[in-house]
Parts: C-alpha cells; sequence; structure tokens
C-alpha cells in the first residue's frame, strides 16, 4: 500500500458510477487505504468530486460542508418519483403554450436566500434509523421535516424552449448552492411555483472546493498518470479542502500557539472580531496550520477544531 500520498484530487464523476464507486476504484489505481470523497453525487449526475487522499482526509467534513455549483437542465410539463428523469412518471401537466423568460425569472429569483426544503423520499436521508429511499422503495411515503438550506443564485441560462407535440417547456440552468441542497427538488418546486409538474432532467457539478470542472480529471487518465509515474501532475495541495472557509494569516507567535492547540482571544487577535463565519483556516507561510472554531460556551475565544501542522 501506497501510505505516502497527501493531497486533493479533482475528479470527473462520470455517469452510472455512485461516488463509493470512484473512491473504490481510486483506493485500487492509488493503492492507499486513506481515501474519501466530500460531496456525494447521484449515478445519473456527472461533474466534480473532490476527492482527499491521505492526511487530507482528515478534512473531509470541510468539503462535503463547503458550497458547490451545478449546471442543469429543468423540464416543465411531468413530474417523476425521483424527481429526476430516471424516474417513473407520476403526474402530468401538459403545458400548452410558452412560458415567458420574465416569469421563470422572476420565480427562480424567489428561491435564492436562506429557503426550506423538504428532502425528497428518494434520498439518503434518515428518518428513524432508516434511509428516505429505503421507504420509497417498499411503497410508502412518510412525512419529512424541511430543512434550511442557502440558495447563493439561481439562474436560467438558455431560452426556454416550448415542444408542442411533447406539451413541456425546457431550459438550461445554474445554482450556487449550500450543502444539503437537493438540487432536483429546486426544479420540482419551481415548477410547482409556475403551476406545473416538472422535473431535473439533466445535471452535472461544475465547482466545488474551488476546483473546477474544466481542470478535472477523469479515472482513465488517473489510471493512466499513475502508470506513468506522473501523479504529481493531479494531487493538489491539501490547502484546497477549506477553500470555502475564510483565510487568515498567522504571525510568528501566533504559529507557535496554533501548533501546540493553543485558543486565540478576539481581545488579542482584533481580526477574529470581524468574522462571521463560525471557523477559519489558519495559514502561516501560506501552509494551512489549523482550522479554527468559535467556543461553544466561552465569548470572544476561539480554540482548534483541527490542528494539521506536522
Amino acid at each position: 500500500m501506497n501510505e505516502n500520498l497527501n493531497g486533493i484530487l479533482n475528479i470527473y464523476k462520470e455517469a452510472g458510477w455512485t461516488s463509493f464507486d470512484v473512491v473504490a476504484k481510486l483506493r485500487g489505481i492509488l493503492r492507499i487505504k486513506k481515501i474519501g470523497h466530500g460531496g456525494t453525487l447521484d449515478p445519473s449526475v456527472t461533474g466534480v468530486l473532490p476527492v482527499a487522499v491521505g492526511h487530507a482526509t482528515r478534512l473531509l467534513e470541510y468539503m462535503e460542508a463547503a458550497g458547490k455549483v451545478y449546471e442543469g437542465e429543468i423540464t416543465i410539463g411531468w413530474s417523476t418519483e425521483t424527481e429526476d428523469a430516471d424516474g417513473k412518471i407520476v403526474s402530468r401537466t401538459p403545458v400548452l403554450s410558452m412560458l415567458t423568460e420574465d416569469k421563470i425569472d422572476r420565480a427562480m429569483a424567489t428561491f435564492v436566500g436562506n429557503i426550506q426544503q423538504i428532502p425528497p423520499m428518494y434520498s439518503a436521508v434518515k428518518i428513524n434509523g432508516k434511509k428516505l429511499y429505503e421507504y420509497a422503495r417498499s411503497g410508502q411515503t412518510i412525512e419529512r421535516p424541511a430543512r434550511e438550506i442557502t440558495i447563493y443564485e439561481f439562474v436560467r441560462t438558455s431560452a426556454p424552449i416550448f415542444d408542442e407535440k411533447q406539451a413541456i417547456v425546457k431550459f438550461k440552468f445554474r445554482v450556487a448552492c449550500s450543502k444539503g441542497t437537493y438540487v432536483r427538488t429546486l426544479a420540482v418546486d419551481l415548477s410547482e411555483k409556475l403551476g406545473y409538474a416538472g422535473h431535473m432532467s439533466q445535471l452535472q457539478r461544475t465547482a466545488a472546493n474551488g476546483l473546477k470542472i474544466e481542470n478535472a480529471v477523469t479515472l482513465t487518465k488517473l489510471e493512466q498518470a499513475k502508470a506513468n509515474d506522473n501523479l504529481s501532475a493531479f494531487l493538489l495541495p491539501v490547502e484546497y479542502a477549506v477553500t470555502d472557509l475564510p483565510k487568515i494569516k498567522l504571525t510568528d507567535e501566533q504559529f507557535e500557539m496554533a501548533i501546540v492547540g493553543k485558543k486565540f482571544d478576539e481581545s488579542q487577535f482584533s481580526i477574529l472580531s470581524a468574522l462571521t463565519e463560525p471557523k477559519f483556516a489558519a495559514f502561516y507561510n501560506d501552509k494551512l496550520v489549523a482550522v479554527y472554531m468559535k467556543h461553544p460556551d466561552k465569548e470572544g475565544i476561539w480554540k482548534p477544531n483541527k490542528v494539521l501542522y506536522k
């Protein structure tokens, strides 16, 4: 086993693979045990899958919590049991005339900000110790509590197309959102707001953790790089795992405190009082030293969440 690899991989997940499948395949290619992904993608969804290798797996929680960007397509006119193109049709509401761009855009704008979203039945959310998709597969629909998510951007990226024969309207979109957002549910909720049944007919994740789809590497290409002893061309620094966190540069004195796990007091470290986020990434000489978090009980105190310096 190769336990000397440490860093982040920007993997392009192809359709038909689960995120677990990708990690299992990479474990074999890289011959390493410590490996994990930073945010699940449904099998039919393609795009950026951040993967942590070696010591970087300690940062997976920050990768999973980071915001993501998706691009896809919404089809208005029928809905499916899975809210995407893979499920059986459960409702039809024929669209008999073109929906105007203005009407669509105004409806999309109402979803931007902090909103409540009910997870779909076909999801891995657990209720009473059982995953929702397990209930769904046995024909059960149960009540699910709404969860707060944040939509940073939700915009139409193509002109709507009216298909008179199928009685549907479809258009492309882009959404930037927080952890826990079900984009297919967003598509369904938008369709309902417009007065129709609808579903997410296509989706691709284009960005996560500062990783962009144009730089993502396929498993086939990575396997070739490994065979050619050129993995370093694709292994990114661990710092990519904390792209979404505020970055603070430490002084020499603060660095010495951080590496031994000491707390910071806002009265001695004034920049902290201006932070609105509950965590920050502490850097020294452009290297990640630690992740700090607000103390749960002591006002004005920040404590180490993880110390990475070795």
